[in-house]
Order: C-alpha cells, then structure tokens, then sequence
C-alpha cells in the first residue's frame, strides 16, 4: 500500500519565524500575533514542513506574488504534505495559468454579475429567515451550525440547481478538502471521487432534460474555439464553484457574528445605521479574512528582496496582507465605517475571487436579516467557540445567547 493515504503527524511549533506551520493549534486559535511575529522578522519567511514551503507576510510581498504568473503558478492551490500530479482540469480557472486562465475565468462572469446578485437576493432573504426561524424561540443557538454554515450552501445549491437538502452532503466534501485533506491524502481523494460522481450524475439528467440553471450553463459554454467544454473541465469548475463557494461565506459570516456578539457597539451602529452596513462588511472581510491560498514557485525569482527557490510552496496569506500596518492603520482593530479599504479578502491579481459579488451580497444579507431578527445576542460562557483549521479560516462552533442579558 502507498504510504500517501496515511495523514502525516505534524509536531508543535516552537519558532514560528523559520518554521511555520498554518494547521498548528496556535495559529488555528489565534493567527494575529503569529503573523505580526514573522512580519516584524521577514517580508518572506520559510519553513521545511510541507515539502519547503514559503509565506510572505506583508501586503506588498503577498501582492507581488499574487501578480507574478511567471515565477508562481496556481496549478496547486493548498499548501499540503504531498504533492501528487495534478489533473489538468483540476477545478479551473482558479487553478489554470496563462494562457489557459482567461478564457476559463470568462466563461464564469456572467452569472455573478451585480444584476445576477439582485434577481438572487430574494431568495437569499428567505434562507436567511426560514434558518431563524428553526431556532430563534429557543433562545441559543449555535450560530455557525444552524446559521453561517447554511446560508451559502443553500444558495450555491439553488444557483447550481441541486437540491438543497443535500447541503450536509457538500459541508462533509469541503472538509474533507480543506481540512482533513491537508494531511491525509485518501481524504481529498475520496472527496474528489465522490464529488465528480454527484456531478457526473446531474450532468448527465441534464444532457436530455436541459435546465435554467449553472450546470447547464456550463454545459452550453463554449471555448475561444467556439467547441463545448470537456466534461472534465465541466466537472471541475463545477467542484470550485461548490467549495470555494460555501466555506469562505461561510467563514466570513461566522466570524462577523463573532465580532458583534462580542463588541456591541458596533452592533448596535449597524442597528441604528443600516446605511453603513456595505462599508461594515468590506472592514470585517478585511479584519477576518478567510482565504489562504497557495502558489508552487517554478523559477527561482526574488521578492521584497528575499530570494525565493524554485521547488517549493508559497502559502498565500490574504488575511496576513489585510493585517499590515504599513497599509492599513490601526490594521489590528475593527473600524466599521473605515472608508479608504483596499483590502485582498478576494485576492489580488488574475485570480482575483470570481464570487465576489455573491460573497458580498450573502454577507450583507445574512447580517442585516440577523441583526432584523436577533437585535440582542452575546457569546454563550458555557460553551467554547472552536475555528477551522488550514486553508480557510472560520468559527466551527460559534455558541450565542440570544435577547437581552437578564
């Protein structure tokens, strides 16, 4: 048997500047200070784990890079302990280069355009409302559970045209990804097969009865040469739009409930002053970004004047970048009406996040029906909130009381 099934045991970081590790509890709990560390040390820091792997930890390395497709290439998008050959259609365009990434990453503009966002509000509401009302009487919740969890899985369901029920089905796959897949490679892989089969099979119904929905039209795409996508590249945007869809709205949600429940002031502004809750939400995508993505350097190269080896990872610290006192004052504090916000919460260069409008309005929307609905919550002392590990972080247990503190 290959050893790649079996999950690598990772040992306790104790230097975090020249050995860092993003699936350590430490960082997992509380990333800030970990990042201030390495970034008062380094523009660029490395570490052995995970086959060598780089991070930059300022704004402008992170942006360097991210703008750099001739030393960096996407083909690889988490930073793991094995690096197996990758399908060519893996999950594009976000793990296409040029010249292969532009006409993939064009094929899915439209259906995410503000006007696509308006005419899926609506239905963004009522989820949002029929997911209150399974608990608002009963007086706690776990927010992340019953709430931030359910918002974009319902909603990429519905724009996907895949029964929402399976929601639970597709929360497993993302975990087992994102999380698990890290360090156990049979994991992703069973993901991976289980995914394409799911796919495979509403492909197939649709190919005698087409539908008005994403896969569809994806179905109907057309190359620069004017010829249908391969399935396989169907499939695998298909896989992206699934998980890159749910786990960081999801992550973005949850941790601004996070921060309201323990900071009532602003919740409080944001009540008395909906007019500033599009101006919120970019300060909390910056303050608690998600997304960590990666790049594999495939030319030796040099950034912020750290040289930088062919061979290894880079793991792309967004949230890292939208920390940076260099560029955002007071970067370390929640300023909900701060206006001048150049954050990269959705990345920065080509594969700037395609999902961004969604993002945007399922953020608001989950937060302005919560706040209609729930005016008055706190973190529940008797229970512990709990954060996702690795590529994407969020609160996985998120325990409130809800109503006013008797």
């Amino acid at each position: 048997m290959s050893d790649v099934s079996q999950p690598v045991a990772h040992p306790p970081v104790t230097d975090w500047v020249n050995d860092f590790d993003h699936t350590d509890p430490q960082w997992t709990e509380d990333p800030f200070p970990i990042w201030e560390e390495m970034r008062s040390a380094s523009p660029v820091v490395h570490t052995k784990r995970f086959l060598g792997c780089y991070m930059p930890t300022t704004y402008e390395a992170v942006r360097e890079i991210a703008n750099d497709t001739e030393h960096f290439s996407s083909r690889r998008i988490i930073v793991r302990d094995v690096r197996p050959e990758v399908a060519r259609n893996a999950a594009p365009p976000i793990t296409s280069d040029p010249p292969v990434h532009k006409p993939a990453k064009q094929l899915l503009l439209p259906p995410f355009t503000p006007d696509a966002m308006k005419k899926l509000e609506p239905r963004m509401r009522a989820i949002c409302n029929e997911l209150i009302d399974g608990f608002i009487a009963d007086g706690k919740v776990d927010a992340a559970a019953r709430y931030s969890k359910y918002v974009p899985v319902r909603a990429i369901a519905h724009m996907l045209g895949i029964p929402e029920s399976d929601s639970d089905l597709f929360i497993n796959w993302i975990h087992m990804v994102l999380e698990l897949g890290i360090k156990d490679e049979s994991k992703l892989l069973q993901a991976v097969q289980e995914m394409s089969a799911y796919f495979g099979a509403h492909i197939e119904q649709r190919k005698n009865n087409p539908t008005d929905d994403l896969i569809s039209y994806l179905m109907n795409a057309r190359d620069k040469e004017g010829n249908p996508l391969e399935d396989s590249h169907v499939l695998g945007s298909l896989r992206l739009l699934l998980i890159a869809g749910i786990d960081t709205t999801w992550s973005a949600i949850g941790s601004s409930l996070w921060h309201l429940a323990k900071t009532p002031a602003d919740r409080e502004r944001l009540i008395a002053e909906p007019g500033l809750m599009p101006i919120a939400v970019e300060e909390l995508l910056r303050a608690y970004s998600p997304v960590t993505m990666a790049r594999e350097v495939v030319k030796d190269t040099t950034i912020s004047g750290c040289p930088v080896k062919a061979g290894n990872m880079v793991l792309l610290s967004f949230p890292a970048a939208n920390r940076d006192p260099k560029v955002f004052p007071d970067a370390d504090k929640v300023v909900i009406d701060r206006r001048e916000n150049r954050h990269a919460a959705f990345g920065l260069g080509i594969h700037r996040c395609v999902g961004s409008n969604l993002a945007r309005m399922e953020m608001q929307v989950a937060l302005e029906e919560w706040l209609k609905r729930i005016p008055d919550f706190r973190l529940d002392p008797a229970g512990t909130v709990t954060w996702s590990q690795g590529t994407v972080r969020g609160p996985r247990q998120l325990p409130f009381l809800l109503g006013k503190a008797m």
